[in-house]
């Protein structure tokens, strides 16, 4: 394939993150929709108008290309090659109870949200949650109020592209927060350097750990498996929540009456992974490098049954810092200081993922596929350094049998195929 020359070589080479900022950008000459088998994806409505703006909107696509930040003098020295910046580490978790529990661990996330609507003053969050009238299909969201919080907790398994609503923020009378995936934040990272108005909004940039975004055929095909006879008899569906790690769990109506079906989160994620879109195999941030403040989960020890959820808090940012403190201050929180190595005990398929990186993106190189740049990772260190000579090979040769396996020579092509 040629070389990436605008956004339209991004979706045709399969290196799309779905992440929506395209049609921030240029909202007259691109629209996002949900193509099932291959994710939120942007549509040209408009040829002239996307022509003339290409290549500028081409600079803010995660999927071509990401650029680190250098490392802070206030960063954890340890883990800068592995994670990034980070000024902290921590553990906690929402103190109110129907946060903690709602939320996929801990309900840290939608606390710090909820905090800055209350004592910030800031307008609106703006984050993902499930379409009112299509349930397994997400839409971007703007929250302003607990109730409307509460019902955007919870992961989302399956294609979201919050970049798209980044309008509101600019428009907005008061700062912002913003919630989204590593890509969706890079995204906003270089956004906000186009958009002043957009960078004055940001009040908060939070993200969360993200190991790859199934596309809603694989959500179909799950909810298939589990004996859902039709998308459309379904009333609900739940990724994770309502626990920790939570059930996932679909409600349908069959027969005049409300079924429900549920799997582990473990059960439920070994079938969704089958169906990640391509980039997320290629992705060197999957713990929110660009945010003030990242989330995830401390795998570090087995959960105990009927625990409550906790976050794993990375702070990247002082903005970050400020804000967790006083969070923490108001009693909307509850956090514990952590020493650095809980970091890798409790991701470490995300540290193999950025390991192997640097021999998937030769044999992309090698086959003729597209590849995105990625700069300031030193990912060939991280490959040399950390893998055995089985374990790089490995990473070639199995990154040139999905070229072919997954057609990454042939050009993708976008279609508005979202099943309402």
């Amino acid at each position: 394939m040629s070389k990436v020359k605008n956004i339209a070589d991004v979706v045709s080479g399969h290196l799309c993150a779905g992440c929506g900022v395209c049609s921030y950008l240029a909202p007259d000459a691109l629209e996002m929709v949900d193509s099932i088998d291959l994710g939120k994806r942007p549509l040209v409505k408009d040829q002239l108008r996307f022509n003339a703006v290409s290549n500028d909107i081409l600079e803010s696509c995660p999927g071509w290309k990401i650029e680190r930040l250098p490392e802070k003098e206030e960063s954890i020295k340890e883990l800068q090659a592995l994670w990034g910046n980070v000024y902290e580490v921590w553990e906690g978790y929402a103190t109110d109870k129907q946060v903690r529990k709602s939320g996929s661990s801990g309900g840290v996330i939608t606390a710090l949200s909820q905090y800055c609507l209350d004592y910030e003053g800031m307008g609106h969050v703006v984050n993902t949650a499930a379409d009112n009238k299509t349930p397994y299909i997400n839409k971007t969201n703007s929250s302003r109020t607990k109730e409307e919080m509460g019902a955007a907790a919870g992961s989302r398994y399956s294609p979201s592209s919050p970049c798209e609503n980044l309008e509101s923020i600019e428009n907005s009378s008061n700062a912002c927060v913003f919630v989204g995936k590593p890509c969706d934040v890079y995204a906003v990272h270089k956004a906000r350097i186009k958009r002043p108005n957009l960078d004055k909004n940001l009040g908060l940039v939070l993200s969360f750990f993200c190991a790859g975004v199934p596309s809603t055929r694989g959500t179909l095909k799950l909810m298939q498996k589990m004996g859902v006879k039709s998308e459309k008899n379904v009333q609900s569906l739940q990724y994770r929540g309502d626990g920790w790690p939570g059930l996932w769990t679909v409600k349908y109506q069959e027969n005049n009456e409300l079924q429900q079906q549920q799997l582990t989160y473990q059960e439920s994620w070994g079938e969704l992974q089958k169906d990640r879109q391509w980039r997320c195999y290629i992705c060197p941030d999957h713990v929110g490098e660009f945010a003030d403040i990242a989330i995830g989960d401390p795998w570090y020890r087995k959960v105990k049954e009927g625990e409550g959820g906790r976050s794993l808090i990375i702070v990247r940012t002082e903005r970050g810092r400020q804000i967790l403190r006083d969070a923490q201050k108001q009693g909307v929180i509850a956090i514990q200081k952590c020493t650095p190595d809980i970091l890798p005990r409790s991701q470490p398929n995300l540290i193999v993922a950025k390991n192997v990186l640097w021999g998937r993106l030769l044999a992309l190189r090698l086959s003729g596929a597209r590849f995105p740049i990625f700069t300031g990772f030193k990912l060939f260190e991280l490959w040399k350094t950390n893998l055995t000579l089985k374990e790089q090979a490995k990473s070639i040769i199995g990154t040139a049998k999905r070229v072919y396996i997954k057609k990454l020579l042939c050009k993708q092509i976008v279609k508005n195929t979202t099943a309402m």
